[in-house]
């Protein structure tokens, strides 16, 4: 049994079942088909059997009736698929083929050899909703216009879901397959994909699919593709211009048993996606006319949607530019920072070596010894500027464990003792000897609490310098968490407020040739991969206090009472 299918207008959706041998009455009389378009007459048109064969005519009516968009004058004779227009209501004549319930994703270009559809309608994607376009050939399918209101509402819609979608962080093929289902949602396509240019690729690159969806998969693996005729496609690429089609199914140039013809495909759109002068694809749907046919206005809206995918693909293309630029000047200033550096100490080694080869050369032990002071001096600069290296770029997560932090502190003062003997700089140690075991990182604290000692003694002055290095535990308390601090305090110039801005990030050191800026920036990693924090407290003139906070929670560690150290107060080692 044949059927009406409302398409578009008030009553869309609705379907109406036409008897073999009984006439129907489209119109608002109570005879008539119910719907409830106002602007259809009480009799507007008759639709007549003969033989198995449907007629239409106009009864007179104020609006008059269109068969594919064509005004009648006589009485037409219907055929499935045929669209019929009475006042603001679009019908569908015919039924919905059910072939389709299988496919893959697979996208084919037919050439003019296979498929020649040609362009009835084109739309710059920068043309305005609404514009009034010249009509197509006599195979194309001319579509009622939807109510203006009704479809200026439904568009307002479509971006605003669009521009939401736009906001999610999406890689470009994520994103593409979420423009594609919004697409299948509003347009209700029985194919549609989006093909876009490979990345990094210039503007003559051929486009590739990176989405494609069937509203249900054909039973007929023939018929598993999605045919996009190239003419389309070069045309929306090189003009920047959606097209409508309607005319495919049409072609002579078809063969009988093709599957785009079984298919019944009359109606296609493909729009760009484009921002600027940058085309960077298409998106193509297409159907069936006994299922859903597209209008110009469509195409507009379908143009806006490619206007909006092509600003979410500009936008990424320059964040990822930026972030590569980015990327180029970080490591640019790291090698530059790290080749200095390594400069310098290779120079150092050198000028050592050379004292070695002379004290050696002349017998003279003392010379030599002065020379391996030298290079031992920088092979510790070259040592504490790679473990720095990978304490800063190692991308670990902390593996605490309940330690004590006294041992930790003592193994860092005897191991820069002799660095401080050298430049007469007292080392004095105050830290609690009732501290229970905390959880910390202990490779990565001491490596942490060697950078803010060596710092402290190279900033104290020569002969009457000191560094305090002290261990506070604060138990937990009512609304503060149980706490650790380790404080690094020298007696030298002190840092002025301007530095103190930035002396925490990396390769800034105000150590000038002496420094690789890496030792505060890895001070602060390990705090902060603790969960803790450090700062600075200073004054020109005043010294310098650095503060590492870890927390402290040492549930499970047993009796505090029970881990103190044989050491009852501070110690000096000068």
């Amino acid at each position: 049994m044949l059927i009406l299918t409302v398409i578009q207008g008030p009553d869309k959706g609705r379907k109406f079942e036409l008897p073999e041998n009984e006439p129907q009455l489209l119109g608002r009389s109570s005879e008539a088909l119910p719907i409830s378009d106002n602007a259809v007459s009480r009799a507007h048109a008759e639709l007549t059997p003969d033989m198995g064969v449907w007629y239409i005519r106009d009864l007179n009516s104020q609006n008059g009736t269109y068969v594919n968009g064509v005004r009648l004058t006589e009485r037409t004779r219907l055929r499935p698929g045929d669209q019929v227009r009475v006042g603001q209501t679009l019908f569908v004549f015919g039924v919905t083929d059910a072939g389709e319930t299988e496919a893959s994703r697979l996208v084919r270009l037919a050439g003019p050899g296979r498929v020649d559809a040609s362009i009835e309608r084109s739309l710059p994607s920068y043309t305005p909703v609404g514009l009034q376009l010249p009509g197509g050939n006599d195979d194309s399918v001319i579509l009622a216009e939807p109510e203006p209101r009704a479809a200026a509402v439904d568009h307002l819609r479509v971006i605003y879901r669009l521009s939401t979608l736009m906001t999610r962080p999406m890689d470009r093929d994520a994103l593409c397959g979420a423009v594609l289902d919004l697409v299948f949602a509003e347009f209700r396509p029985q194919r549609g994909c989006i093909l876009l240019r490979p990345e990094g690729e210039g503007p003559e690159a051929a486009p590739v699919p990176v989405a494609c969806k069937f509203r249900e998969q054909p039973l007929d693996p023939d018929d598993a593709s999605i045919i996009v005729s190239k003419t389309i496609l070069a045309h929306t690429l090189s003009r920047a211009e959606g097209v409508l089609s309607s005319n495919a199914m049409h072609d002579p140039r078809f063969a009988s048993g093709d599957s785009v013809q079984r298919l019944h495909i009359r109606s296609a759109i493909c729009a760009p996606i484009r921002f600027g002068e940058v085309t960077f694809g298409a998106i193509y749907i297409d159907s069936s006319i006994a299922n859903y046919t597209f209008t110009a206005e469509q195409l507009a809206l379908m143009n806006a949607i490619g206007q909006h995918v092509g600003l979410a693909l500009a936008n990424s293309e320059a964040q990822r530019q930026k972030l590569q630029a980015e990327r180029l000047a970080a490591i640019g200033e790291t090698v530059a920072t790290l080749s200095h550096a390594i400069k310098n100490m290779l120079q150092g080694l050198r000028g050592g070596a050379d004292v070695v080869d002379l004290g050696l050369s002349k017998g003279d032990l003392r010379v030599a010894r002065g020379g391996w002071e030298i290079l031992h001096r920088n092979l510790a600069r070259i040592i504490s500027l790679t473990m720095n290296m990978l304490a800063f770029s190692r991308q670990r997560r902390v593996e605490v464990e309940l330690a004590r932090l006294d041992p930790t502190v003592e193994d860092c003062v005897q191991l820069l003792e002799s660095q401080a003997k050298a430049k007469g700089v007292a080392l004095i140690t105050d830290v609690d000897p009732e501290m229970p075991p905390v959880p910390i990182d202990q490779p990565l604290v001491h490596q942490a609490l060697m950078n803010l000692i060596a710092n402290a003694i190279d900033a104290a002055p020569t002969a009457t310098g000191a560094v305090t290095i002290k261990g506070t535990y604060r138990p937990a308390a009512p609304g503060h968490a149980a706490e650790v601090e380790l404080t690094v305090i020298d007696n030298g110039p002190g840092i002025p407020a301007a530095k103190q801005r930035w002396i925490f990030e990396p390769f800034n050191t105000t150590k000038g040739l002496k420094g690789t800026g890496l030792g505060l920036a890895v001070a602060k990693r390990v705090a902060e991969d603790h969960g803790g924090r450090i700062t600075v407290e200073s004054a020109e003139g005043r010294g310098a206090t650095f503060r590492m906070v870890l927390p402290g929670d040492a549930a499970g560690a047993g009796d505090p009472s029970a881990t103190s150290h044989s050491r009852s107060g501070p110690s000096m080692n000068r």
